[in-house]
């Protein structure tokens, strides 16, 4: 009985993980195919069929259709929006990195009573709100703002430079934003390594430069490719900041949904384009998963 008991109770907790998966991701991700395979309807919702009438949903079956996602291959702008938004997300997950990764690293050589100090200091953003931060951005770079006005009192220009409503604004914004997700991986994965490797490394003739790429750098990369992940994924679908920022004729996919749902009110191929960025982020990354456990295994 207590054996039962034991092999039952593992079987719930082992449970809830999965039902909380599903009622978090799997069921929003059908009503959003559901939508994306649906017909644009001038109505509430803005899409037929509904599937309301349990007698009639063999005869909506057949009225699921493909062709959004046909639209979308033949439509420049979606293909143009997904390139655009993958190019942007990753120069600026490479830039984040470029700056993330000594900040880490820093901040993992510090004296043990600073580290919790600096991290606070990481996380302090997220303590404002975040189109509030934005916002202070656009202060801070537009023509007048506090940038130019304190490059032409140093002497540095002699007219304002135009920041705002460039590519140069979006990296800035997104760069700033998520930085801390690149910086606290990193973190995590230097903070724990063992140092006396690098002494070993030192008594053995290596130079500080050579045991950094072959001992500190190695050992951090699950960290490194956390970060990539954590900047790279909501970077891809940003709406806020490209809106802001990059002005009206920036073009990624996140603002291209905002589009499409609110200006244009089409629905299902709003969610056809919201279907394919997900397959674009998540498929790869499965794969990359599981051709990573298959090296370990094979180590």
């Amino acid at each position: 009985m207590a054996a039962a008991r034991t092999s039952l109770f593992k079987r719930v907790v082992i449970a809830v993980p999965y039902l909380w998966l599903a009622a978090l991701f799997l069921v929003p991700f059908l009503i959003v195919f559901k939508i994306s395979v649906s017909n644009i309807a001038t109505a509430i919702p803005p899409y037929t069929p509904t599937f309301g009438d349990p007698t009639t949903w063999v005869e909506s079956l057949g009225e699921l259709t493909f062709d959004n996602y046909r639209w979308i291959v033949d439509d420049a702008l979606y293909i143009n929006a997904y390139v655009s938004s993958l190019i942007i997300a990753g120069i600026s997950t490479f830039l984040a990195l470029l700056i993330g990764y000594p900040l880490a690293y820093g901040m993992a050589r510090a004296p043990i009573g600073v580290r919790p100090l600096l991290v606070m200091l990481v996380i302090l953003p997220f303590w404002t709100s975040f189109l509030i931060r934005v916002y202070a951005w656009i202060g801070i770079l537009k023509p007048e703002g506090l940038l130019n006005q304190f490059l032409l009192f140093l002497g540095v220009i002699d007219t304002p430079l135009i920041i705002t409503n460039t590519h140069t604004a979006i990296y800035i914004g997104i760069v700033y934003s998520y930085l801390p997700f690149m910086v606290l991986p990193i973190y995590a994965s230097l903070e724990k390594m063992d140092d006396t490797l690098l002494e070993a490394a030192a008594d053995l003739g290596s130079t500080p430069a050579r045991a950094f790429w072959r001992i500190t750098f190695p050992l951090s990369l699950p960290g490194v490719l956390a970060g990539c992940f954590l900047v790279f994924i909501p970077a891809v679908g940003e709406f806020v900041i490209p809106d802001l920022l990059g002005g009206s004729q920036t073009l990624m996919i996140g603002k291209t949904l905002w589009l499409e749902f609110f200006n244009n009110r089409d629905w299902p191929v709003s969610s056809a384009v919201a279907i394919v960025l997900l397959l674009l982020l998540v498929v790869p990354i499965m794969i990359f998963q599981r051709v990573q456990a298959r090296q370990e295994n094979a180590a």
